[in-house]
């Protein structure tokens, strides 16, 4: 490997429209928005919305959005402010049409659209699951243009919640064209990828590499490297990258616990499966697992 690499650029963190942040503040920035026929709104049904084409989100006017929506500012460019639009739990959706889930198109859609969606999505969670206040439990009220709630019993103002969690590629310490893949229990042995985990309180992200890897495979690591990071609101997490070599192959092992399954696995059967061919399924081309396993198989040795 090169002493230096350009940072990954996975596919929901390429960058879109600026937030407009600054904005936030003012109290009347959503209701005049939702005035002006010329806003842009995306809805949000759970983690899908509108496609106006398979590469393409829908976005509709303010007028079009039921009444009950929850509403936030997404940010601004220079043909004016869009929305975010948050149906409740268990609202249906409100028309017909072809929906597109966040992992599922998160990959094909241009920067600007991936990065509205997956803000939408990471919002729209905290919007929907977060009304009332965890310190005395009243109904906190909506501020910031959809990005704060404050109590209005005990004050205390709450933002959405990110919980970093990294994720790694592990390089063979003896091979340079074998990479160790983990099965997780939940998808029954049938998706091999890299390993993850949250970052526990007091922890460092390189000792939360080393403690994840020693758990779940058994591995040792050295070198270490960050490669990226991406938002993946699952249930809001930020996945920030790693890749690592392992000090000695022939340890890997799965606890049996959460990781059911561990294989080297070499470049030419990585580039089946990232083909959609073999007997192994990677990860899907939203995710950043995706784009540490294709950064590797790319790699001349």
């Amino acid at each position: 490997m090169s002493p230096y690499q350009a940072p990954l650029q996975p596919s929901l963190a390429r960058r879109g429209i600026p937030r407009a942040a600054a904005e936030r503040a003012d109290p009347e920035l959503i209701p005049q928005a939702r005035e002006d026929a010329s806003t842009r709104v995306l809805l949000l049904h759970e983690d899908t919305a509108p496609l106006r084409a398979p590469e393409a989100l829908r976005f509709l006017a303010p007028a079009d959005v039921p009444d009950d929506a929850m509403w936030a500012l997404l940010g601004r460019d220079e043909r004016g402010p869009v929305l975010a639009a948050v149906l409740r739990d268990g609202a249906p959706r409100p028309f017909e049409g072809e929906w597109g889930p966040l992992r599922v198109i998160g990959a094909s859609l241009p920067a600007a659209d991936a990065e509205l969606l997956v803000t939408a999505v990471s919002l729209g969670r905290w919007l929907r699951d977060a009304a009332f206040c965890p310190n005395c439990g009243a109904r906190c009220e909506l501020l910031m243009s959809g990005w704060m709630r404050r109590c209005p019993n005990c004050g205390r103002a709450h933002f959405p919640r990110t919980d970093p969690a990294v994720i790694v590629a592990i390089d063979s310490a003896a091979d340079p064209d074998r990479l160790l893949l983990g099965a997780n229990a939940a998808w029954g042995g049938r998706r091999y990828s890299c390993f993850a985990g949250f970052v526990e309180a007091g922890e460092s992200l390189e000792s939360a590499v080393e403690r994840e890897l020693a758990e779940e495979a058994n591995v040792r690591v050295r070198d270490i490297r960050y490669r990226g990071s991406q938002a993946w609101p699952y249930p809001r997490s930020l996945m920030l990258g790693f890749r690592a070599t392992a000090v000695a192959d022939d340890d890997a092992l799965p606890d049996g616990d959460e990781i059911i399954s561990v294989r080297w696995f070499t470049r030419d059967e990585i580039g089946a499966g990232l083909r959609g061919e073999g007997d192994i399924g990677l990860p899907g081309p939203a995710s950043i697992a995706h784009a540490l396993i294709s950064e590797w198989h790319a790699e001349t040795r």
